[in-house]
């Protein structure tokens, strides 16, 4: 990667790592939320700062060119937050679903105490 590529992608990455603190910062972004983001921004800033290490990456994994690993780990990436966000989804159908039976208890309650009361 030449010096151009590198100082625009340090940019970019410093860029988005100051998007994701406004965010949190005016609690558009929960933290738990954020986090795989930071990560993500922080280990790109970082393969970027150091190239022998995006090098050591791609030759552990048996890789030939860097952009191969990059790639694998941005796909990994988009895994990781599809996977996070199912869960959340998940977590948010259950909460759903018992607040829809609490408010069928309490209205079936309430008619019960209206029906009483004529």
């Amino acid at each position: 990667m030449n010096q151009t590529n590198r100082i625009m992608i340090i940019g970019l990455c410093l860029i988005l790592l100051l998007i994701i603190f406004e965010l949190i910062r005016r609690k558009k972004l929960k933290e738990k939320y954020a986090l795989l983001w930071l990560v993500a921004g922080i280990s790109i800033l970082l393969l970027a700062v150091f190239q022998g290490l995006l090098d050591w990456i791609t030759k552990l994994f048996g890789m030939v060119l860097p952009s191969n690993a990059v790639l694998l780990f941005g796909i990994f990436f988009i895994i990781l937050i599809n996977l996070h966000l199912c869960l959340v989804l998940s977590n948010y159908g259950e909460q759903i679903k018992r607040i829809a039976q609490a408010q069928a208890l309490i209205e079936s309650r309430v008619q019960g105490l209206e029906n009483r009361g004529k």
